[in-house]
């Protein structure tokens, strides 16, 4: 339900590392607790966002939230099936419902992402 090869945020975002790439998602917990997405207000390509600085907009049927980015960067993809697909990220969230992927500005910020086994951790003190 948590892949060991991602690491995790405590507002529930995950990610993926490859080199200096950072691919964004919800958890499963996450999309959950949302209920089903309906909507999804993704930024423009070129944007940069700062740690914990709101990087998406997730509309589902019970409400509407942020995505925080859990690094500093330059947005440079969206995920632009979720415009006609938000349901993705309820479906898939580890894999078609990601969300951005953003050039990492400061490699630091990736030692305060929590590892599967911390997340699990974690929730279980929610």
């Amino acid at each position: 339900m948590y892949p060991e090869n991602l690491r995790y945020t405590k507002e529930h975002e995950w990610v993926k590392i490859e080199d200096d790439i950072a691919t964004v998602g919800i958890t499963f917990y996450a999309q959950e607790k949302l209920g089903d997405v309906v909507f999804v207000e993704l930024p423009n390509v070129g944007k940069v966002v700062k740690k914990a600085e709101s990087v998406a907009v997730l509309e589902s049927v019970k409400a509407v939230s942020d995505v925080y980015s859990p690094v500093s960067g330059e947005v440079i993809e969206v995920n632009e099936s979720l415009t006609e697909k938000p349901e993705l990220i309820n479906q898939k969230p580890y894999s078609c419902g990601w969300i951005v992927k953003l050039k990492i500005m400061n490699p630091k910020e990736l030692e305060y992402l929590m590892t599967s086994q911390d997340y699990i951790a974690y929730l279980e003190k929610e």
